[in-house]
């Protein structure tokens, strides 16, 4: 596939995250869709994310550090949920998980 729409597709996928993201921790109604459109975007940039590597560097870590972001940004919810962190914290710790992903995906520095 074209490496364009690979890129941006994966960034439809964040942002549709934390738009979901958004309306799960601040809002009050509809977190029913808004969770569904979560675990969409979750497995969209997955998948796509894996469609632009082909096949996983293993000599490299700094996918498999964006796979543990991953596997945070898809428990955020539940942490606010369950009232472990507040959720203005959760967002937060969100937004600095996307930041050294993004970094990440840029530098592929180790």
């Amino acid at each position: 596939m074209d490496p364009l729409l690979l890129k941006t597709l994966h960034l439809l996928g964040v942002f549709t995250l934390f738009s979901s993201l958004g309306a799960i921790l601040l809002g009050s109604t509809g977190k029913k869709g808004a969770s569904m459109l979560h675990g969409i975007a979750l497995l969209l940039i997955v998948a796509i994310g894996f469609a632009m590597l082909k096949k996983p560097p293993m000599g490299q870590f700094w996918w498999m550090i964006k796979l543990v972001m991953w596997l945070f940004l898809g428990a955020a919810p539940v942490l606010a949920k369950r009232k472990v962190l507040p959720a203005p914290v959760v967002m937060i710790l969100c937004l600095a998980a996307a930041a050294v992903a993004a970094w990440l995906g840029l530098r592929k520095p180790f």
